[in-house]
């Protein structure tokens, strides 16, 4: 995949990541990488240049965290940098993977932050929230 393409995966994944109620992504000067928030609370992080190693780092439940890496091998990886149990991360400029799926790893691992926070804060990002 060419770094333009790369780039492009790249930004897509951050916009799907703003429209998550409540969450910010952000380039996060001390750590270095874009940050997916929600209310403080990481969610996952992204390199922030474009390049053939690229990383998106997120959350899952461990035995699926397993199963991806058995089904993906050397796409997705032991969290880069975080625990290696809760955290996978992902070579973006893979080809096995379409922008889709991994869309859809960033919604699980919001939704596992989200239903970390306190019933206030939950209701703060959505009001239906019971």
């Amino acid at each position: 995949m060419d770094l333009q393409a790369v780039k492009e995966k790249m930004d897509q994944l951050q916009q799907f990541g703003q429209t998550l109620p409540g969450a910010k992504v952000y380039y996060r000067e001390d750590w270095d990488t874009i940050y997916f928030d929600l209310l403080g609370k990481q969610f996952g992080m992204m390199s922030p240049e474009a390049a053939e190693d690229s990383l998106i780092t997120l959350k899952n439940l461990p035995e699926v965290n397993e199963s991806l890496r058995e089904q993906f091998p050397g796409v997705i990886i032991l969290g880069y940098y975080a625990n290696k149990t809760h955290w996978n991360s992902i070579h973006i400029a893979n080809e096995e993977m379409a922008v889709q799926a991994i869309e859809q790893l960033i919604q699980v691992s919001y939704e596992l932050v989200k239903a970390k926070l306190t019933k206030k804060q939950r209701a703060e990002i959505d009001p239906n929230e019971k």
